[in-house]
């Protein structure tokens, strides 16, 4: 497997062991309170799944990826095999499996805010087997990419086998549940936002001083660095030594749906170009802004011109 070039920089691998769901999206002008029925406006299907939106987050933007889950034998599956490959992610290594593909229902409102029901399905079926086929077709270490959609006895199976073998290890710890310390000791770098972050640590997230906070308590569990997402109060970046926050981009939202997953992605990509963490948080920052433009979760997150582009535009005119 070669290396993707830009420029002269040679990227490093990312695998990313997750899940694979075919998103159901209804639009409304509100999201209904519980026990309330509200008309949708539109309804359409949209290739997703936390590991997959992150897989392709990366690739789109030029990284080196392959992914690692499983999907079901139905239509559902052939879709999402076909959006990795589209997006240049490698699926050899996922695994078609008896049964339905994981699905996630999806209610998004005029405001950009979404409601989330997720059925698992086949990604339950993601097992340390699966780790394993990947890595054995990975000739060196690179960057390691899980998150909370697959069952927790292959996350902490990739963590350990991934670290092990050199590998740099970031967690989207979404959906939040709790982490024994001795696995956050592994996590070079965790990707929580508001709500993940106060499920984790019992403290209460709504801005950057109470990101701080948070921050602080996840680094006194072990993780090496800690980067809270904020929505559009951008993000709060801790190590040991230092903290910075990390302003949005200027967009209007149409729907968040696959903004976690674009940041994490794109973060990864950067840092696989071995970009330094300051560029590659600004990075992120523009490719998670650029992904809320646009409806759905694949379909939204930007290529790696369209990022240049912004980029290059923001530095021409601070000149």
């Amino acid at each position: 497997m070669t290396g993707r070039m830009r420029g002269s920089v040679q990227t490093r691998p990312i695998l990313v062991v997750g899940s694979l769901n075919m998103d159901l999206v209804a639009t409304a002008k509100r999201l209904p309170q519980s026990g309330e029925t509200v008309f949708g406006q539109s309804f359409a299907t949209f290739p997703g799944g936390k590991g997959a939106n992150q897989a392709i987050a990366a690739g789109k933007l030029g990284a080196r990826v392959i992914m690692a889950g499983c999907v079901g034998s139905d239509v559902f599956g052939e879709a999402l095999l076909s959006s990795l490959t589209e997006s240049g992610v490698t699926s050899s290594c996922v695994r078609q499996v008896a049964g339905a593909t994981g699905t996630a229902l999806i209610t998004v409102a005029e405001s950009g805010d979404n409601m989330i029901v997720v059925v698992s399905g086949a990604n339950e079926c993601c097992a340390p087997q699966d780790v394993d086929a990947a890595l054995a077709v990975l000739p060196e270490p690179g960057i390691l990419l899980v998150q909370h959609e697959v069952p927790p006895a292959t996350v902490e199976y990739a963590v350990r086998t991934a670290k092990q073998s050199g590998w740099t290890v970031i967690l989207n710890p979404a959906p939040a549940r709790s982490l024994p310390s001795e696995l956050l000791s592994l996590v070079d770098i965790i990707t929580p936002n508001e709500t993940e972050a106060t499920a984790l640590t019992g403290l209460p997230v709504t801005n950057p001083a109470d990101a701080k906070l948070a921050a602080g308590r996840l680094l006194k569990q072990g993780v090496k660095q800690v980067i809270i997402t904020m929505g559009a109060q951008g993000a709060f970046y801790m190590t040991p030594a230092s903290e910075a926050v990390i302003p949005p981009i200027a967009v209007t939202a149409v729907d968040t749906t696959a903004a976690g997953d674009a940041y994490t992605g794109a973060l990864a990509a950067a840092l696989a170009e071995d970009q330094a963490m300051p560029e590659a948080l600004r990075f992120a920052a523009v490719a998670a802004g650029l992904a809320v433009t646009r409806q759905g979760a694949q379909a939204a997150l930007p290529w790696r011109d369209e990022v240049n582009r912004y980029l290059e535009d923001k530095e021409r005119t601070s000149v």
